[in-house]
């Protein structure tokens, strides 16, 4: 009777120890906030002119300190500016709401 749970047990197991391993690389995966890789985005945000493709990929891993950028009063200015909201939503990207 033992045995019959021991299967049951153990695939259990290793599926949860491969959500844990996947979600710790996921984790891993996000790019660290750092202002200066919006850096190919400068001309967009400054002349209006279409953001290019490397910008949108710069854009797309730092969507994530957007807010964070929007408390720098240094960056505030650049981000609130509607260039800056051109590039989002060309690079379909969504502005977040901080």
């Amino acid at each position: 009777m033992m045995g019959s749970y021991t299967k049951p047990v153990l695939f259990t197991c290793t599926i949860l120890f491969f959500i844990i391993v996947a979600q710790e690389n996921r984790v891993d995966a996000v790019e660290p906030c750092d202002p200066m890789q919006l850096s190919p985005c400068l001309d967009t945000i400054t002349k209006g002119s279409e953001p290019s493709d490397l910008c949108c990929a710069k854009v797309h891993e730092q969507q994530h300190c957007v807010c964070q950028y929007l408390r720098n009063p240094n960056f505030k200015s650049f981000l609130n500016s509607p260039n800056a909201k051109k590039i989002a939503i060309d690079c379909h990207c969504p502005y977040p709401k901080c």
